[in-house]
């Protein structure tokens, strides 16, 4: 499904990473019910592994576009989030409420690594 790269690309030493960058377009009248929305995934991805570097809402520029940035040690450690996360109450109440929010017309998503030296 995903090149085999991904999973074992070195970063800090013995470490590997993939880094899913998340862009939003958003109903630019609903930006507030999406942050809301961002603010309780930071936590989620946190206890289930990964490190979230965070939401970027609009700000200047275009008012529909957001994007966010989280880290796992491996793609097989997002596949596993990813599986994790049907089954997680949690995730599936912030998924409901997006439900009824409507804040995100659409979504992309990547994989990247990051480069630091």
């Amino acid at each position: 499904m995903y090149p085999a790269l991904f999973a074992a690309i070195p970063y800090g030493g013995d470490k590997a990473v993939v880094t899913c960058y998340v862009k939003y377009m958003l109903d630019s009248y609903k930006v507030p019910e999406f942050e809301t929305y961002a603010k309780r995934w930071i936590p989620i991805v946190t206890r289930m592994g990964g490190t979230h570097h965070g939401y970027f809402l609009p700000h200047e520029g275009a008012s529909n576009a957001a994007y966010a940035l989280f880290s796992f040690p491996s793609l097989a450690d997002y596949e596993d989030y990813r599986k994790r996360m049907a089954d997680d109450p949690e995730c599936q109440e912030v998924f409901e409420m997006e439900v009824r929010n409507r804040s995100i017309i659409s979504y992309e998503r990547s994989f990247m690594r990051p480069v630091l030296e």
